[in-house]
């Protein structure tokens, strides 16, 4: 248990670009996150269970936990205990007449069941050092200012490009916005006002 680092559920993330989610996990008393792709049943049903929606059947996991409590086991942790080839193993860790019992689960899945169980999360030490991040660390620090680097030249092409650009504005007439006659003048849809005698 000396190597566990108990975690607890920072959030779910969505990504736009793929049908995957990220569940952030947070290291407790500390800063380091621990970020786990998961599918998007699973990180619904881990957003319905930390949102406490009642549901009136059980889901997956749901029955998982009503399963345990059937046959008189307890659950009490579930853990991540390997990162392999960017897959994490989780393990749930049950008590059953007095003797503790181990089942291997994808993460996602023991994740979702210890939110249902109120249990904690523990990660081993080894997966937290390979796929933890840190934001201070991979902020530059405040002392350090940017150093400014000349524009690269344009090429003979570039410049022909942005020639056009310079023709069209040369053509613009910005100098003489007080000579534009009045918009009306030029409209004959709109309506003259009568001239005054």
């Amino acid at each position: 248990m000396t190597d566990m680092i108990e975690v607890q559920i920072d959030s779910v993330r969505v990504h736009l670009m793929t049908p995957n989610r990220l569940v952030v996990l947070k290291e407790i008393n500390s800063e380091r996150y621990l970020p786990i792709w998961v599918g998007i049943y699973e990180a619904e049903a881990i957003t319905i269970a930390l949102q406490e929606v009642e549901l009136s059947r059980p889901l997956t996991h749901d029955l998982l936990k009503n399963v345990f409590i059937a046959l008189n086991a307890r659950i009490k942790r579930v853990e991540i205990v390997k990162l392999e080839n960017d897959t994490y193993y989780g393990t749930i860790i049950a008590e059953l007449n007095g003797n503790e019992v181990r089942v291997d689960s994808r993460s996602s899945d023991a994740i979702a069941l210890s939110v249902r169980a109120h249990v904690p999360i523990l990660v081993h030490a080894s997966v937290m050092e390979k796929g933890s991040i840190t934001p201070e660390a991979d902020m530059p620090e405040e002392s350090q200012t940017p150093q400014k680097s000349e524009p690269v030249p344009l090429s003979k092409e570039g410049t022909e490009r942005l020639s056009v650009f310079e023709n069209f504005l040369d053509k613009l007439d910005f100098d003489k916005p007080s000579d534009a006659s009045d918009p009306k003048e030029d409209n004959p849809d709109q309506p003259k006002k009568p001239k005054k005698k």
